[in-house]
């Protein structure tokens, strides 16, 4: 799912105040259906020169959020930044204590080079590196991988989801449990 933001935007190259990304927000979610199976939906910036802190707070955070919440199969992921979008959007985050996906799309809306904007907490950074590193994978396998560190599956479990819920990890039910795994692969 790609979603332009010039289009969304009215054709506005510069992007700034909460009243206009509230706008952008409801074209988002009114242009969003709910998906079957997970899917990154990509916030398109091509052709974006600046967005401010309380357009993307709006807009983009406010988007993911929603996402997050109402549409469980949906992740969105910021895409196409120029220097002056991510600078902006990497201050934001980090401020919050909050991350997000960022990619470039290629000309067939590829993903290149995948990766984060903001900053994990040291426990959500091991969690993340793991899931990274291993692929696919539930809480008490990582408890067991890791039994070393004395973190129980409970653990595991609340530090997976909480990287699900801001959307860095796809999480799946298997049976009585749930696996997780990455939604990019890091550049």
């Amino acid at each position: 799912m790609l979603h332009r933001l010039i289009e969304h935007s009215g054709g506005q190259t510069v992007l700034s105040g909460a009243i206009p990304g509230r706008k952008v927000l409801s074209a988002l979610i009114a242009a969003t259906p709910s998906m079957e199976a997970p899917a990154p939906a990509f916030l398109d910036f091509d052709g974006i020169e600046v967005a401010t802190a309380s357009f993307l707070r709006e807009a983009v955070i406010g988007f993911r959020d929603y996402a997050r919440q109402s549409l469980p199969n949906v992740y969105p992921v910021v895409a196409n930044t120029v220097p002056a979008v991510a600078e902006e959007l990497d201050f934001f985050v980090r401020a919050r204590g909050d991350v997000i996906w960022s990619c470039d799309l290629d000309a067939k809306n590829q993903v290149v080079g995948a990766r984060l904007i903001g900053d994990l907490d040291p426990a959500q950074r091991s969690t993340f590196n793991a899931v990274i590193e291993l692929g696919a994978i539930t809480a008490p396998e990582l408890a067991a991988r890791f039994a070393d560190q004395g973190i129980g599956p409970t653990a595991w479990n609340n530090r997976l989801s909480a990287l699900a819920t801001k959307g860095l990890l796809v999480e799946r039910k298997q049976g009585k449990s749930k696996s997780f795994s990455p939604l990019l692969e890091i550049a």
